[in-house]
């Protein structure tokens, strides 16, 4: 068998002797790592499908192609072990960095914060606002309160991470963390609180780049103060005012909260559309290439208990998107919502105290400390805040993220008479439940057993779920945290949306404004607490197909409109994005391909297979080019060698006429129509002349107005223009293909704080596939110019962009970068048919398994997803025993 190039990195004995002394402490504060079910002090049996009955965890590890671990053991827990040990093989600085964050201690290990505009005293920014939302306070909390599988599982993933860094030395590390003192033993509750932060992308953590961090009463700065010696009181008193302004300029940054950063496409396709006569799914997770949302492929087996073989996010105990011998299933972000602002009327004359049906109530105070590595001090400078919380949760700078909105103290945006403070309530605040689901959904073997665990509260955050399985069923339901209101409420929300311009703008800006002076508007109880129950969710079975690709549940298949439902899961008989109409127009029309050059969606009989799914994502269609491609080439027609906007369009008009309408590495002309588009969606909406129709939602809205056109007027010739002008200055040729203009190409290599610059890790690998917004390309990808990996604090070389290109790198200047630098989309990805001997499925991890530079796991995969080379995920006993690259099994010592 071949060997890993770093298979299991070995430590010297003073090594593991201090990583020992480390794992110890460890021990004591987590409370119980021995293995054994606690569910009462006098309850001393063991589960010995959950726990190791002698206390020892143990697990074997097999690689196959792709370094993907098919992790085996007898009990859950050790199961968990394995699995966390070969995540930490792969990405273990990704995994500690996560861990400074849910800890507060970006300050502490990294400094203020990253020396960017706007980014001065982010880090402190940061973890006091994690503070404030409870993300460690909350874990120390809830891991007392979790079951005996979630313990399972967090504890063996835990021991797992910890096995791996206590056998590693600290200089064998990958270069974003070597001999990083951050790297260390971690606890049950530092992984809980990291799942707390997951829980939070799409309410929480919108809000913890400044908007609660800037919550203070009138007359009260948010500056923090130190509270220990400093060497310099200037740099001090600097650093404060850098706080303020980096909070308040990365609050106002937010626009919509409901754009995650997150995309995605599911099909669940039913018995009539399949060549088996049984369930298919496709999976398209558009996820970042980089970060705490990297998806991380792995199978789990626990003999008689737990077979499943997905991708979950970085540091998920168990695979979140996954399949098992009887069904399978995917998510998609959702539209719903996951939070509410509440807007508190003040006590006359107290700010600090607010008024709720007539009875006063106090607003909280809590003082919270953290620590900041600051130049030239020994030990890192204490420093303090006071935050402030409602019976809701923290308080919010409403103002900070909108200035029409009121500030604590100013007159109500809802109530016109007295002085109000906001507030928010948060559905994914607590999380300890998020093992649980998914687990219970990896051991369900039919469609009732699935959707029970969802009638019995399960929860998957902030995401759709789409399924299928080996009885021919398609189900769809918003499995998110959706707060429950009442009747009364939501039909004063529907009101406030359509009586007042301000707030419905608010609204759809993502944010639901209730009133906190009456008890009317709270969150109702029901058998889940205070969430929309099972009975009340958007859901639907089909035997032909759903799907999803982040619009509304409404349109998840057109044959059977879904309405009636809470405002907060989103928008009813409204349009569609581009995706969605691809997606849906391919599902309807499987024997059409859309462009003369792409394949049939369902290949030659209309009925689809693993491989064809997969297909349909690397088809590399686009909404836009079949929706407008044809009425431009009719205008250039007209237009001849006429400038318009200065240019001559008649050679990248011509690169558009021999263009196959796809965004492949070889599709020349791809380039022109996304800069086109990148212009043209400026003015669509007022261009087309057929509205949208809810009867027709993947028709409508269409045609483009006739005014002008073929003329230097022509809306669509001058948005081309507009896009030429953008690659002229680039030196960009109109017969150049995509793929050298297009790549993937990893960063890094750089400690957090550190100052030192990122470099290129890999070659430029070109780059198939579109962007979802901008091209309508159903295989999403995109450019992300931030200049640190998603969620992290490790610098990566990000380009500086052209506006109106859909991301190409403004590459004039020293150094600068050319094309489009693609960061982020299509990542675990699937196509999977259900057959009479199982589960058959073909995909890859685009950006590869490991974030090690030097691992072989490292761009792997993204060679081959350039290639459109699939890999067999393999599930079968035999399957993975024909094709173990490398085999271990470790133990607890």
């Amino acid at each position: 068998m071949k060997s890993l190039r770093k298979p299991f990195r070995s430590a010297d004995k003073s090594a593991l002797k201090a990583a020992g002394v480390a794992l110890a402490s460890s021990f004591l504060i987590a409370g119980c790592f021995d293995g054994s079910s606690s569910s009462s002090d006098s309850d001393s049996s063991v589960n010995e499908q959950l726990f190791p009955a002698d206390g020892t965890f143990e697990a074997t590890i097999r690689r196959t192609a792709g370094g993907v671990p098919h992790v085996k053991a007898d009990d859950l827990a050790s199961a968990a072990f394995g699995h966390g040990y070969a995540q930490a093989q792969d990405n273990v600085c990704v995994l500690a960095e996560a861990i400074v964050k849910a800890r507060s201690e970006r300050a502490k290990y990294f400094g203020p914060g990253p020396n960017t505009a706007f980014g001065v005293g982010l880090n402190i920014v940061n973890d006091f606002s994690y503070k404030a939302q409870k993300i460690y306070s909350g874990a120390e909390r809830e891991l007392p309160t979790l079951t005996d599988e979630s313990r399972a599982l967090i504890e063996g993933f835990t021991e797992g991470y910890n096995r791996y860094v206590a056998e590693t030395d600290p200089g064998d590390l990958p270069e974003e963390c070597r001999d990083q003192e951050w790297v260390q033993a971690i606890t049950p509750v530092d992984l809980l609180a990291h799942y707390r932060v997951v829980g939070q992308y799409a309410s929480g953590a919108q809000f913890a780049t400044g908007a609660v961090f800037l919550a203070v009463p009138p007359g009260e700065s948010p500056a923090p103060v130190a509270v220990s010696a400093v060497a310099n009181a200037e740099q001090v008193e600097q650093l404060r005012k850098d706080v303020v302004a980096t909070a308040k300029a990365n609050a106002g940054a937010v626009q919509d909260f409901t754009d995650m950063g997150l995309a995605s496409n599911a099909w669940g396709i039913g018995s009539t559309m399949t060549e088996q006569g049984r369930g298919a799914l496709l999976a398209n997770p558009h996820f970042p290439y980089t970060g705490h949302r990297r998806l991380y492929e792995v199978q789990m087996t626990v003999p008689g208990y737990l077979n499943v073989h997905g991708a979950g996010l970085l540091g998920t105990a168990i695979p979140l998107i996954n399949f098992n011998e009887n069904l399978a299933w995917s998510h998609t972000v959702t539209t719903s919502r996951r939070f509410t602002w509440y807007e508190l009327t003040l006590k006359t004359g107290d700010n600090l105290t607010y008024v709720k049906d007539g009875v006063e109530k106090p607003i909280e105070v809590e003082t919270y400390q953290i620590e900041v590595k600051m130049p030239g001090m020994p030990e890192p400078m204490v420093i303090e805040r006071d935050f402030y919380f409602s019976e809701y949760g923290p308080m919010i700078a409403a103002n900070a993220v909108n200035n029409q909105l009121p500030a604590w103290g100013g007159n109500g945006a809802l109530n016109s008479t007295g002085s109000v403070a906001m507030t928010y309530r948060d559905a994914n605040a607590n999380t300890g439940g998020l093992l649980d689901t998914w687990l219970q959904m990896s051991r369900a073997s039919n469609l009732s057993e699935f959707q029970d665990v969802f009638r019995d509260c399960g929860s998957t955050l902030w995401t759709n779920t789409t399924y299928a399985d080996d009885q021919g069923n398609a189900f769809y339901i918003d499995s998110s945290s959706v707060p429950n209101l009442s009747d009364k409420a939501i039909a004063l929300v529907n009101f406030r949306r359509f009586g007042s311009a301000s707030y419905a703008g608010l609204f759809d800006q993502g944010v639901t404004l209730l009133d906190g002076s009456k008890s009317i508007e709270d969150w109702v109880e029901t058998s889940c607490g205070p969430l929309v129950p099972y009975s009340d969710k958007p859901k639907l079975v089909r035997s032909d197909w759903v799907q999803n690709s982040n619009s509304s549940y409404w349109a998840t298949n057109p044959d059977e409109f879904l309405t009636g439902y809470s405002p907060l899961f989103g928008q009813e008989k409204a349009e569609i994005n581009a995706r969605t109409r691809l997606g849906i127009k391919m599902l309807q029309n499987p024997l059409e391909p859309g462009v003369p050059s792409a394949p049939l969606p369902a290949g030659q009989d209309g009925k689809f297979n693993a491989e064809e799914l997969l297909g349909v994502i690397w088809n590399n269609r686009s909404w836009y080019a079949e929706q407008f491609l044809p009425e431009l080439l009719e205008r250039c027609d007209a237009i001849g060698t006429t400038a318009v906007g200065g240019q001559d369009l008649s050679s990248w008009c011509q690169s558009l006429e021999n263009w196959d309408g796809l965004y492949n590495r070889d599709s020349v002309g791809a380039h022109i129509f996304r800069v086109f588009m990148a212009n043209y969606l400026e003015d669509v909406n007022t261009d087309l002349t057929q509205p949208f129709s809810p009867s027709d939602p993947v028709g409508t809205p269409a045609s483009p107005s006739e005014d002008n056109a073929g003329t230097p007027d022509d809306t669509m010739l001058l948005a081309l223009s507009a896009g030429v002008d953008a690659l002229v200055s680039q030196g960009i040729a109109p017969t150049t293909a995509l793929g050298d203009l297009q790549y993937y190409r990893a960063s890094g290599g750089v400690v957090p704080g550190s100052g030192d610059m990122p470099v290129f890790q890999t070659v430029e690998i070109p780059w198939h596939g579109g962007d979802g917004s901008i091209d309508g390309a159903f295989n999403a990808i995109g450019v992300v110019s931030e200049p640190f990996a998603e969620d992290t604090r490790f610098p990566r070389i990000a380009p500086s962009t052209i506006p109106n290109t859909a991301g190409l790198a403004d590459g004039t200047g020293p150094g600068a970068l050319n094309g489009w630098l693609m960061a982020r989309g299509t990542s675990w990805h699937f196509g999977l048919e259900f057959t009479d001997n199982g589960p058959e499925a073909y995909g890859l991890v685009s950006y590869s398994q490991s974030t090690d530079a030097m691992s072989d796991y490292f761009s792997d995969q993204s060679v081959q997803y350039s290639n459109k080379e699939s890999r067999k995920l393999l599930f079968t006993e035999d399957e993975i025993e024909a094709n173990v690259l490398e085999e271990v099994t470790i133990s607890q010592e």
